[in-house]
């Protein structure tokens, strides 16, 4: 496995980065059929330490945690704590309902625009109605069934994805609910 391990204004010290891959490699080999990539970022807010981490499994998904603490290895410590927690539960979810997939997760490449908000101080007699596009990315969308994008959103963290449904071939939403339940959008 890649290990990515970097500071955001911190320096990280190589016992850190000996312990985060020690650590992390036990996590992965025991949750995670062959990961093939780790991104650990640290950073600090205020008198805490924030850690992130991502982990890309070579099925296609991702998995990532967020913790901050006030001490630097604490805050390691409780970020792979949820990570293997992620991965536990992503592992028993596969072995009872996903035990079909052979293959990696197919995706498909899309675009991704971010528009500016419309501000109120600006002059209202424009001619056009089109939004400003402040950024473009890549995205991808995978190929995958609702279950297994409800997994894939829970494990993100996210609050929606877009995936193309196995079943129907065409493109779905699945988001969380304010309530706290799962919706799943479905074009007829």
């Amino acid at each position: 496995m890649r290990y990515q391990i970097s500071g955001q204004q911190i320096n990280i010290g190589e016992a850190l980065q000996e312990h985060v891959k020690r650590h992390l490699g036990d996590v992965a080999s025991k949750y995670a059929q062959r990961p093939t990539d780790a991104n650990i970022i640290f950073s600090r807010s205020a008198h805490e330490y924030v850690c992130e981490i991502t982990i890309h499994l070579s099925t296609g998904l991702n998995a990532s945690a967020k913790a901050r603490e006030t001490e630097i290895y604490a805050a390691f410590d409780s970020c792979s704590a949820k990570l293997e927690k992620q991965l536990r539960r992503y592992k028993r979810r596969l072995k009872d309902h996903h035990r079909h997939r052979t293959q990696p997760v197919e995706l498909s490449d899309a675009s991704s625009y971010v528009l500016s908000s419309i501000d109120q101080k600006e002059d209202t007699d424009s001619d056009t109605l089109q939004p400003i596009i402040v950024a473009e990315t890549e995205s991808k969308i995978p190929f995958i069934s609702v279950g297994e994008a409800v997994m894939q959103m829970e494990l993100t963290g996210s609050h929606f994805l877009v995936f193309r449904n196995e079943g129907k071939k065409n493109v779905n939403v699945v988001y969380r609910r304010d309530d706290g339940n799962i919706g799943w959008i479905e074009p007829q």
